[in-house]
């Protein structure tokens, strides 16, 4: 019998020789200090899901200025403290002949009021519409997004000089930069709000500055242009997402990947529907082609072999059952049954639920066997 492609080599970035196609997909886990330095022990926990080698690994939503976040206890990478910190990860990642990319990310109007104001700060956005519940956010100025473009391009910047493999430019999840693309959260009336075109601009412009850095080959993008969580729009804006992605492949044709979240996925919740047959990415997935493509959200075993079998572009990550099985790799090539994960220690605590998850037994730490 035939080994399915999910379980076969692929090619990504800068030249690297990933040995399979399940990715570890960036989970917030808020294990990092009040300076937002990684927890010591974070070292393990990427080092042990790295173990097999030829494994791509996509950190957690890393904040990429002070002024940028409002979440307590996320890792950053704008101080030395935390460039140190990341680099013992790399480092221990790169002993396991894996690759890994940092996930960067501001909040915007989702950052947490109390926690923005300790360091003299307000809650930004794309425009001026608030979540419900939460003031009114501050319309991000035109010398403000300047400042925040510099911010993308020196946190990438860092990463890659302390190791990283590449950046992935997080889009996605109703963060500041998917508010600019969708109305439901820009209300702009200058150049980066109204149309289409206007709602990409400065998504675009950050792209282009972070490509011009450090090498369009070792970036990424993730969008989820299905999403609902943190009031985005559900689906409604996905013509932006069409010509966003188009865009893209015409600016951008040699980015690492594009990284594109499964509509059964609504932030921290799943959806009940059958992507094959309703709201899938299909279309997205055709615009991006042939170019490396992630697929993530609510995936098993069968729907990653499945999708990696008809698209040979495709990649597949999986982030709860790669946080409860540090071999999953493994476990799916050998089609082990997985340990079961905690959603109580998903976010926040220390090393329960983090680095206390076992390797099967019957796991070898390479696919090749």
């Amino acid at each position: 019998m035939s080994t399915p492609n999910l379980f076969k080599p692929f090619k990504l970035g800068r030249d690297l020789q990933l040995q399979h196609r399940v990715v570890m997909a960036p989970m917030s886990r808020f294990r990092a200090d009040d300076n937002h330095v990684p927890a010591d022990y974070s070292v393990q926990y990427y080092g042990e899901r790295s173990r097999v080698p030829g494994t791509l690994l996509i950190t957690e939503a890393t904040e990429i200025a002070d002024e940028s976040g409002g979440f307590p206890n996320a890792a950053g990478i704008y101080t030395e403290e935390q460039q140190n910190a990341w680099a013992k990860i790399v480092a221990a990642v790169h002993e396991n002949n894996s690759f890994i990319f940092s996930q960067q990310f501001a909040e915007g109007r989702i950052a947490n009021p109390g926690q923005l104001a300790k360091t003299g700060h307000v809650v930004v956005s794309a425009g001026s519409i608030p979540l419900t519940g939460l003031p009114e956010p501050h319309m991000l100025t035109i010398p403000e997004l300047n400042k925040y473009k510099e911010y993308f391009v020196a946190a990438a910047k860092a990463a890659i000089s302390i190791g990283f493999d590449g950046v992935e430019l997080h889009y996605a999840n109703g963060y500041l930069m998917n508010q600019f693309l969708e109305k439901v959260s820009n209300n702009r009336t200058d150049k980066y709000g109204g149309s289409p075109e206007n709602h990409l601009r400065f998504p675009l412009e950050v792209i282009d500055a972070v490509s011009e850095a450090i090498g369009e080959d070792r970036l990424a993008v993730r969008i989820s242009p299905w999403d609902d969580f943190q009031e985005m729009s559900r689906g409604a804006e996905n013509d932006t997402y069409k010509y966003f992605i188009e865009t893209l492949a015409e600016r951008h044709p040699k980015l690492a990947y594009l990284h594109v979240i499964e509509s059964r996925v609504l932030g921290g919740r799943d959806r009940d529907l059958d992507p094959e047959k309703e709201m899938n990415n299909d279309e997205f997935l055709a615009l991006w082609s042939p170019r490396p493509y992630i697929s993530t959200g609510g995936h098993t075993r069968e729907s990653g072999i499945k999708v990696a079998e008809k698209h040979d572009n495709v990649l597949v990550a999986y982030a709860r059952q790669f946080l409860a099985n540090p071999d999953l790799p493994t476990r799916f090539k050998k089609n082990l049954a997985l340990n079961k994960y905690d959603r109580n220690t998903f976010y926040g605590g220390g090393k329960n639920g983090y680095i206390t998850y076992p390797f099967a037994t019957e796991a070898t730490e390479s696919l090749a066997n």
